[in-house]
Formats: structure tokens, sequence, C-alpha cells
């Protein structure tokens, strides 16, 4: 007896700690089931260069901001209630960092921040209204964006041109990188890293320029490299330039010839000059006479022999 009335007062003495626990459990897993159940996950879409392309099927509202811009800080809590509101309207709402994906900010082509724009079905429209919640609600739910000019194809995003302008977008930004790493990580001076990049661009041109005419000439080959008698020509040419070369060679020699013959005649008239004076020497200025003088003085002197 005693036995069984020490049992039964140690099951009472349990029982409250028993119950205890048990509520101390029940709180955790009701706290649990609450914070799980107000949690929601979030509804703005990070867009990148890496995910852009799902942009292009439903119907998207996209901002493009950046952490800098005293716009953009403002329009922040508003487009994050709008977000709120997407998934019951059936519209994905998007944020673009174009500080982090300069590429997006050349495909889209941002010049001023924050931009937005509605997109459905890969048609892309700027948004130009107000920047408040029920804007945002009533430009989507009344369809407001019909009546705004849709981007041209030759801009759109997906458009050779920009994509061009994305990879400049995106070579820039890897230039500006360059350039703090060499000036802060390095050390390099401003000027020296001007010099560098200067460097590399002439010598990336000129590499770039040579492989564009090997291009040309291999796809666009001329016409008289391409004739199969071209060589032969060129060696017929070649021959015919020979021949003149040597026909010119030949005149100048003869020209030469010429000129020593001449002076050898000259030297002769000036010798028979010296013998025909006496002693062999030349006659003196002023004696010389003329020729028809001459032949009149020894008509004259033949004349007064005869007479005599």
């Amino acid at each position: 007896m005693a036995c069984l009335l020490a049992s039964s007062s140690t099951t009472m003495l349990s029982l409250p700690r028993r119950t205890k626990h048990r509520s101390w459990m029940c709180f955790l897993f009701l706290g649990i089931y609450l914070s799980s159940a107000s949690a929601k996950p979030d509804s703005l879409t990070e867009v990148t260069d890496g995910n852009w392309e799902d942009i292009l099927t439903g119907e998207w509202m996209i901002e493009f901001y950046a952490p800098w811009c005293p716009a953009c800080q403002q329009l922040q809590p508003v487009w994050k209630e709008f977000a709120d509101w997407g998934e019951d309207m059936g519209v994905n709402i998007a944020k673009v960092d174009v500080t982090e994906q300069p590429g997006l900010s050349g495909r889209f082509i941002i010049t001023s921040l924050p931009t937005i724009y509605h997109c459905k079905d890969g048609v892309f429209r700027k948004y130009q209204g107000a920047r408040t919640k029920n804007d945002f609600l009533t430009f989507v739910d009344e369809q407001k964006w019909k009546a705004v000019e849709p981007v041209s194809s030759w801009f759109g995003p997906s458009s050779f041109l920009m994509n061009s302008m994305s990879a400049l977008f995106k070579l820039s930004m890897f230039i500006r990188r360059c350039h703090n790493y060499m000036t802060e990580q390095l050390g390099i001076p401003v000027w020296g890293s001007y010099v560098i990049f200067g460097l590399a661009t002439l010598f990336s041109g000129l590499a770039l320029g040579l492989l564009l005419v090997f291009i040309a000439d291999f796809v666009f080959p001329s016409r008289r490299f391409s004739s199969p008698d071209y060589y032969q020509k060129k060696q017929t040419m070649e021959q015919a330039r020979l021949i003149q070369q040597q026909d010119d060679d030949h005149e100048a020699d003869g020209e030469e010839d010429d000129d020593e013959e001449e002076e050898e005649e000259d030297g002769d008239e000036v010798w028979r000059r010296r013998r025909g004076s006496p002693e062999g020497r030349p006659e003196p200025k002023g004696q010389a006479f003329p020729d028809e003088a001459l032949r009149k003085r020894v008509v004259g002197n033949r004349e007064e022999e005869e007479d005599t």
C-alpha cells in the first residue's frame, strides 16, 4: 500500500513538467508556421546580361536605376510596393542596376535615370508617366501602354545594332576597370595608363586593318592576278623594259662617240690654223685678215706682177 502511494505521488509531480514541455513545443511550431506564412518571396526580378532574354516573353515592367542616383533612391519604395501587386495582375516586375550591367545599359540606350520600360511579348515601350504606385497599376491594368509608340525594331534590344552597342559598353567598362587597376593597384601614373591604352589601340587597329585586307583579297581577288595569262604578260612587259633600257644605253653611247668626234675635228681645225701661220705660230691679233680681204690682196699682187 505504501509503495502504491509513493508511485502515484511521483506520477503527479512529473505530470506538470511534461505539460510545460509540450506547451513550449506547441508555441515553437506555431511561431515557425506563422513566420513561414507571413514571409513572401521577393517579387522583384533582378535582370542581368545572363537572363535578360527572359523578358522577351510575357508582360514586364523594368526599371533601370543606379544606387547613387537620388531619384532612383526615392523610387525604390514605390517600385517595391508596385512589385507586390505584380503577381496578382500577371505582370513581372524587374529592375536593372546599370552600374553592374553596362551591357544592358547600352542595349536599351539608357540616357537618364531612372528609366522604365514596358515589354509585352518582346515589344518594348518607354514609360513616360508619373512615378506612383497607382499610376503604374493603372498603366498596366487599363492597358494604357497600347497608346505609346513601340521602340523600332532597328533599335530593339535584340537587333544587331543594339548587340554591337552592348559590346561597346562592355568594352568601355572593361577599359575603365583596367585603368583603375593600373593606377590604384600597380601605381602607374594616369598619363602612363593613357599611353598604354593609346599604343594598344594603335597596334590593334593596324592588326585589324591588315586582317581585313587579307580577308578582302581572299574573298574578292583581283582580276589581273586571277587571269591565267597574267604572269606571261608580266614577263613580256619585263623583257620589253629591258630591251628599251638597252636601246637607251646604246643611244647614250652613240651620243658620247659623236661628242668625241666633234672634239677631235675641232682640235684638227685649230692645229691647221696654227700651221698656216709663219713658223707654225698663230697670227697675232690685229694682223689676221678676213678671207675676202686676203683674196683681194692676192689678186692685186698678181696684177702688179703681170704689169711689170
